[in-house]
C-alpha cells in the first residue's frame, strides 16, 4: 500500500474504492465516477487532495527565488492572493505546474502528487546557486487538503465558517476557521466550478471539517468525491495534468500557457522559450471531441490523411458530452478549428473535431 490520507479511515468508512496513484493510496470513486461528476457539475462534492503537497518558501528573497524559478513575477501579488505558474528548467521544459499562495509574509506552493522531493530538492538547488536569502521547507506530511467543488459549494461551506465568502475573490486566500479548526482557504479549484480549497494543518483536524461538510451538505446532496471524477472534471474544461501533459519534457508554449506567462521578468529557461517562441516550429496542446465511436486515451497515436500528427496526452469519455474527449499533442499547422482528425483507438481511426476549449463551457450545469 502507497503513502494513505488522513482521512483514509473515514474513506474505508464510506465505502471508496481505492487506487494507486502516485505512491500514493487514494479514493478512485465512492458511487461511480459519472455520477460523483455530474454530482459536482450540479450540486457541490466533496474531495480529498492529500497526494498534493505543501512546500513554504520563506525569508527576505522568497518572491525572488519564486519569480526566479517560475514563469510568474510573485512579486506583483500582495498577501492574499493566489495564482497559477509553472516551475522550468534552463532548457524551458516544465518540472511541473502549481499554485502559490502569498500567506503573511510567505509563500505555499502546491507541487502535485509525488513532486514534493523534486520541487523542494530545485527550490534549494536556486537558493545557493543565485545566493537567495530564502528558506524551502516540505510540510506535505503535516497538512491534509480538502477541495469543495460545484456550484453550491459556497453555500455549503458559508455554514462552517464565519469568513464571508463572499468576500474572498476568485484565486484570493485567507486564514480561515471552518468547523471549529483553523486552515488556509483559497478560491481555487480543479474542476472549473464555483470551489474552495483548504490547507488543514495539523492534519488530523481534516476528518472534523470533512465529516461536518458531509453533514451540513446532506440537505443538497453533497457526495464524496474520487480521483476519478476529477480526472474527468478537469479534462472537460482541459486543465492539465502534470504527469500526462507535461511527460517527455514539454513547455509552457506547447501546452498553451502563454496567458500564465510574465514575460516582463527574469526566469530560468527564459532564453529557450523565447528562442521557441520565436521558431514557431513546436507541436501544441489541441482540444479534440471526438464524432466517431471510442474513448480516446492516454498515448494514441492522432492521424490526419493517414499521416500521424501527434498524440494523445489525455482523454476520457465526457460524462457531460456524453462523447469521448481528448488534449493532444499535434503538429504546428496541419489542422485548424473545425477540421477533423483520426484518434487511433486500439488499431481502429476513430474521427474528431479539432474545438475550442473548454470541452463543458461555464454554467453547463443551467443548460440541462
Amino acid at each position: 500500500m502507497g503513502i494513505t490520507s488522513p482521512l483514509h479511515e473515514l474513506h474505508e468508512e464510506l465505502g471508496a474504492t481505492f487506487t494507486e496513484f502516485a505512491g500514493f493510496t487514494m479514493p478512485v470513486q465512492f458511487s461511480s465516477i459519472k455520477d460523483e461528476h455530474l454530482c459536482v457539475r450540479k450540486g457541490v462534492g466533496i474531495f480529498d487532495v492529500s497526494h498534493m503537497s505543501n512546500v513554504w518558501i520563506s525569508g527576505k528573497d522568497a518572491a525572488a527565488l519564486l519569480s526566479k524559478t517560475t514563469i510568474e513575477d510573485a512579486s506583483r501579488f500582495g498577501s492574499g492572493k493566489s495564482q497559477y505558474t509553472a516551475l522550468t528548467k534552463e532548457d524551458g521544459t516544465v518540472i511541473d505546474d502549481t499554485i502559490f499562495m502569498h500567506v503573511d509574509d510567505k509563500y505555499m506552493i502546491i507541487p502535485n502528487a509525488g513532486m514534493a522531493e523534486p520541487v523542494t530538492n530545485w527550490l534549494k538547488k536556486q537558493v545557493d546557486a543565485f545566493g537567495f536569502d530564502a528558506q524551502v521547507e516540505n510540510v506535505s506530511r503535516d497538512y491534509t487538503i480538502i477541495a469543495v467543488q460545484g456550484p453550491l459549494s459556497q453555500k455549503i461551506l458559508q455554514k462552517v465558517t464565519d469568513v464571508d465568502l463572499s468576500k474572498v475573490g476568485f484565486f484570493a486566500c485567507t486564514h480561515a476557521t471552518i468547523a471549529g479548526k483553523k486552515c488556509i482557504l483559497s478560491h481555487t479549484g480543479y474542476t472549473g466550478e464555483l470551489g474552495f480549497e483548504l490547507q488543514v494543518n495539523p492534519a488530523e483536524n481534516a476528518k472534523v471539517i470533512f465529516e461536518e461538510l458531509m453533514k451540513v451538505g446532506k440537505e443538497v446532496n453533497i457526495k464524496p468525491i474520487g480521483l476519478g471524477a476529477r480526472d474527468t472534471l478537469r479534462l472537460e474544461k482541459c486543465f492539465l495534468l502534470a504527469g500526462n501533459e507535461f511527460e517527455g519534457g514539454r513547455t509552457p508554449l506547447e501546452a498553451n500557457l502563454s496567458w500564465a506567462m510574465h514575460w516582463d521578468h527574469d526566469f530560468i529557461g527564459k532564453e529557450a522559450l523565447l528562442k521557441q517562441k520565436e521558431n514557431g516550429d513546436y507541436q501544441r496542446l489541441t482540444c479534440l471531441q471526438c464524432t466517431g465511436r471510442g474513448i480516446p486515451r492516454h498515448g494514441m497515436k492522432v492521424e490526419h490523411s493517414g499521416k500521424e500528427i501527434g498524440v494523445v496526452s489525455s482523454g476520457s469519455m465526457s460524462p457531460c458530452l456524453k462523447t469521448g474527449i481528448a488534449m493532444a499533442y499535434l503538429d504546428p499547422g496541419v489542422v485548424s478549428l473545425g477540421d477533423t482528425v483520426d484518434i487511433m483507438i486500439r488499431g481502429k481511426s476513430s474521427e474528431a473535431e479539432v474545438v475550442k476549449p473548454p470541452f463543458v463551457k461555464k454554467d453547463w450545469a443551467k443548460t440541462q
